[in-house]
C-alpha cells in the first residue's frame, strides 16, 4: 500500500476551495494533517467559518488554523464578490460550524508542523500567500524542511484575472508572494496556464449526487459561480474553471501537468503590473530556476476523478 501524502492546505475559502477542501479529505492518496485560513475571497472571519462548515459537512475531522486578516503590506479589501458572493460561498445557505478553529494560529502551525515533520510535507496553498510568508520570516530555517509548496497561483504565459498580468491570489499579496519565492522552497506552480482548461459545466453542477451531505450547499455556490463566469450564456452552454481542486490533484499526482522549471519573480509595486508572475525567459541570463511552472494539463484525466469523488456525473467530450 502507497503511504499517503502529509500535506496542510491553505485556504481562504470561497467556492473553488470549498471543492478543493473536500477533494483532498477524501483523497485515498493524500494525509491531511491541517487546513489554515486567510483572507481573500472574504474577511478572515468569513473564509475561516466557511472552511469549518465545508470540513464539517464532510464528515471527516481535520483541524482548522485561523491565519491572516492582512496581507504583509496595507490592509485587505473586498474584491471577490462578483466570483463568490458576500458571503464566499454564493449565497449559498451555510449552516452555523460547530467547529471551532484551533487556538493556535495558522503560521505558528506551519511551523510547528514542518519542524515535526522535516522535509515530509507538502503546502497546497489555493489562498494568498501570506500564512506561508509569515512563517518563513518567523523561522529562517524552515524552507529548507519543507517537501514542496504546490502554489495555486500566477499567470506564467497567459493574461491575468484581476489585472491583465496578475492573477488573484498573487495579486492579493504579492509582497507575501515574493518572499515564498525568494526562500528557496521546491515550488510548483499551478496558475492560470493549465487551471482555465480544467472545467465543470452546467450539466456536471446539476447532476451533483443529492444524497452527499454538501450537496445543497454546494450545488447553490456552484450556480453562482457559473453564472459568475457566464453573464450572457444560456444553460447548458456555462462552464467555470477549478482553479483550487487542480492545485490539489497536482500535489496528489504531479502527472496530471506538463511542467518546465523559470526563473519566476514577483512584480510587488507596478499600477497595472503589481501581482505579475513574471518569467525570465531570456535564454542568456543565467538567473537560476525556482519555480516547476505547469504548463499543460490532462483535464479529462482530473475531471475524471474529481467528478468521481465529489459525486458529480462525467462524460468525456
Amino acid at each position: 500500500m502507497i503511504k499517503p501524502i502529509p500535506v496542510v492546505l491553505d485556504v481562504d475559502t470561497g467556492i473553488d476551495d470549498a471543492l478543493a477542501i473536500l477533494y483532498a479529505l477524501y483523497s485515498p492518496r493524500l494525509e491531511v494533517l491541517g487546513i489554515t485560513t486567510c483572507f481573500g475571497n472574504g474577511d478572515i472571519q468569513t473564509t475561516t467559518r466557511n472552511t469549518l462548515a465545508i470540513v464539517e459537512l464532510s464528515g471527516i475531522t481535520v483541524p482548522v488554523y485561523k491565519g491572516a486578516a492582512d496581507p504583509l503590506v496595507g490592509a485587505w479589501s473586498p474584491q471577490a464578490e462578483a466570483f463568490h458572493g458576500r458571503n464566499g460561498l454564493g449565497e449559498a445557505l451555510v449552516p452555523e460550524p460547530r467547529l471551532r478553529p484551533q487556538d493556535q494560529g495558522a503560521s505558528q502551525y506551519l511551523i510547528d508542523v514542518i519542524n515535526a515533520r522535516p522535509g515530509e510535507v507538502t503546502l497546497v496553498t489555493v489562498a494568498r500567500l501570506t500564512n506561508l510568508a509569515i512563517a518563513l520570516k518567523s523561522d529562517p530555517h524552515l524552507a529548507s524542511k519543507i517537501r514542496q509548496v504546490v502554489v495555486m497561483g500566477g499567470a506564467a504565459f497567459v493574461g491575468g484575472n484581476v489585472t491583465p498580468v496578475s492573477e488573484a491570489n498573487i495579486w492579493g499579496d504579492p509582497d507575501a508572494a515574493w518572499v515564498v519565492f525568494h526562500s528557496g522552497v521546491p515550488l510548483t506552480m499551478v496558475g492560470l496556464d493549465v487551471t482555465m482548461q480544467a472545467n465543470i459545466s452546467d450539466q456536471q453542477v446539476r447532476g451533483l449526487d443529492a444524497s452527499r451531505p454538501y450537496s445543497t450547499v454546494v450545488q447553490t455556490a456552484l450556480e453562482f459561480y457559473l453564472r459568475a463566469y457566464n453573464p450572457e450564456a444560456p444553460f447548458g452552454q456555462r462552464r467555470a474553471p477549478l482553479h483550487d481542486p487542480l492545485a490539489v490533484a497536482v500535489a496528489e499526482d504531479a502527472t496530471l501537468c506538463t511542467t518546465e522549471m523559470w526563473p519566476v519573480d514577483i512584480e510587488r509595486e507596478g499600477t497595472i503590473t503589481r501581482g505579475m508572475t513574471v518569467v525570465d525567459q531570456r535564454g542568456w541570463i543565467t538567473a537560476s530556476p525556482n519555480a516547476a511552472v505547469c504548463r499543460t494539463v490532462d483535464a479529462p484525466r482530473f475531471l475524471s476523478e474529481f467528478c468521481l469523488r465529489l459525486g458529480f456525473p462525467f462524460s468525456p467530450e
